[in-house]
């Protein structure tokens, strides 16, 4: 009892006479601050590298796409009438500029073709086409397409052969293409044909054949938009610098491609079906039709 008292009256002796010292609690209060400034920080960087571990698991470098359309059309022509199943394979760089791809193309039911005897015969609508494209900003990309579109190439007689590029041959040729986005909503395309150019050429007197490097410019700008719907009118045209004929046209340059694109996402519990609606109209040839897509993924 008399240790407990004698304790007691020390704490009470030293209670007295304690005096604040600013100097002491000054550092103290730094030494908190800093503790608690890098336990912050270590808990941001902590979080950042959970983030950026997200961002990178993210990452897909390869992707896969399936459309079904009811015809496919392409720079005002009529690729195929008949219902067709599109797919397309491709690899992105991490930064998203970069783009290689495979698309392909195959009809539901065949069209009428000619063979070299002059009959009329049965060929459905096959391609692989190669792509690939590099963003230079985010307005401005460069892209070159190998179009591969073989069909009725055996049916009518010829020789299949994939890498072939004889322009007598009629199914392979390459474009080099520039986009970009002007506003928004405004988009400007040209496309020129490079090589193998079947059918991209001017029959001379002599009967050789001179190259047209057919150029294919379209105008495209989105008009309307409200919720999931949109609506965007284009026009395209194509010429030649070298010859009258191109690969778009009987005979000199014009207007073939005018239509409007209205795109709708189709809604249904978790899933989300994008729609385009194609009405597109070539003044030269006087065709129209109506393509529709769906994107299924």
């Amino acid at each position: 009892m008399k240790l407990l008292i004698l304790k007691s009256k020390s704490a009470t002796y030293a209670a007295s006479h304690f005096k604040p010292n600013g100097k002491l609690i000054f550092k103290l209060l730094t030494v908190g601050f800093l503790l608690s400034y890098n336990a912050i920080k270590a808990q941001e960087k902590k979080e950042d590298t959970e983030q950026a571990s997200i961002v990178e698991d993210d990452y897909k470098p390869f992707n896969i796409g399936l459309h079904l359309k009811n015809m496919h059309t392409w720079h005002g022509f009529v690729v195929t009438p008949a219902p067709m199943l599109a797919t397309n394979l491709e690899y992105n760089s991490r930064n998203k500029k970069f783009t290689f791809g495979l698309w392909g193309g195959a009809g539901f039911s065949a069209t009428t073709t000619t063979n070299y005897n002059g009959e009329q015969i049965n060929a459905s609508y096959k391609e692989l086409s190669i792509y690939t494209s590099y963003h230079i900003t985010d307005k401005f990309f460069v892209e070159a397409v190998s179009h591969n579109n073989y069909t009725g190439v055996e049916e009518r007689g010829d020789k299949l052969h994939y890498w072939s590029y004889d322009k007598k041959q009629g199914y392979n040729f390459v474009d080099l293409n520039f986009g970009y986005q002007v506003t928004k909503k405004t988009s400007l395309y040209l496309a020129t044909i490079l090589a193998g150019r079947s059918g991209d050429y001017e029959v001379q007197t002599d009967g050789s054949l001179k190259d047209s490097y057919t150029h294919y410019f379209e105008v495209k700008s989105k008009v309307w938009e409200q919720d999931n719907n949109s609506l965007s009118l284009f026009a395209g045209g194509a010429w030649s610098f070298i010859t009258d004929k191109t690969f778009y046209t009987e005979g000199k340059g014009n207007i073939i491609n005018v239509g409007a694109v209205y795109a709708r996402k189709i809604k249904a519990a978790n899933f989300e079906l994008p729609v385009e609606v194609i009405a597109m109209w070539n003044p030269e040839k006087q065709k129209a039709v109506l393509q529709v897509d769906l994107r299924i993924f």
